[in-house]
């Protein structure tokens, strides 16, 4: 069975970065069988309605500005999976979770950029998933769960995000970390280790820092689905954590 993944996508630029985790995640790919799919959650793609994003071809979205040339030259030309879409749509029904089709919008950032780093060749098809910060976090967790079992057919289900995600408090240029987002990310760590659900359901209230960590949800959202995926297993590993601007956090969790 493959592990499901949450990949923190840290700011569009990373794609470019050279560094401990941008290394990390060019050897990613290395810990498991070549994915028959992947499913991807992205925090970038928010919708009321849960949608299943499926194209023959994925276009790629420059949801940013302000970055080098190059990044606007880049395309991650994945193929859709209609077969794969089709299934997590009837693993949606079967669980109660109202869900639409999308075929129209292609890969943002939060989906090209982290899979151009662990699968750059883009051969591998794609099926987007959307997010909706009006959910409850058990219920994030139980969107999850219900897709569990594609796992089970080498489907590789990522939740792209962030953890530590507070743009109005990053550092730019700072190397260091910060600790208040050390001590959020470590409360986190020892919590998802735990599968202490009822802690993380109501991380913002137990969390120290948690509002300061996640002012909004959405970049939140994709770790809890992620966790979801693992509810059988129920084992969450932490393959690596660093940070970018002083508290923006780079983390991979690994759930089984």
């Amino acid at each position: 069975m493959i592990p499901s993944y949450f990949i923190a996508h840290g700011a569009p630029s990373l794609v470019l970065d050279n560094n401990a985790y941008t290394k990390f995640l060019g050897e990613l790919a290395e810990r498991n069988v070549k994915p028959k799919a992947i499913v991807v959650f992205s925090a970038h793609f928010e919708e009321h309605t849960q949608s299943v994003g499926v194209m023959e071809t994925f276009d790629t979205i420059y949801d940013f500005y302000g970055f080098p040339d190059e990044m606007y030259r880049m395309t991650y030309p994945a193929k859709g999976d209609n077969e794969v879409a089709q299934q997590i749509m009837s693993l949606f029904h079967k669980n109660g979770i109202v869900s639409k089709f999308n075929t129209e919008r292609g890969l943002d950032h939060g989906a090209w950029a982290i899979l151009k780093l662990i699968y750059p060749n883009a051969d591998i098809p794609v099926v987007s998933l959307s997010v909706n910060r009006e959910l409850s976090n058990e219920q994030q967790y139980l969107m999850g769960k219900a897709l569990s079992e594609l796992r089970e057919q080498d489907i590789m289900i990522i939740g792209s995000g962030g953890t530590v995600h507070n743009l109005r408090s990053v550092k730019w240029g700072m190397e260091n970390v910060e600790k208040w987002a050390e001590t959020f990310d470590d409360w986190l760590q020892h919590r998802l280790e735990a599968w202490d659900t009822e802690s993380l359901f109501n991380y913002q209230e137990l969390a120290p820092y948690g509002v300061d960590a996640v002012p909004t949800n959405e970049h939140f959202i994709p770790l809890i689905i992620a966790m979801g995926t693992g509810d059988k297993g129920k084992e969450a590993k932490l393959l690596h954590r660093s940070y970018q601007y002083g508290n923006l956090s780079l983390s991979c969790w690994e759930f089984n």
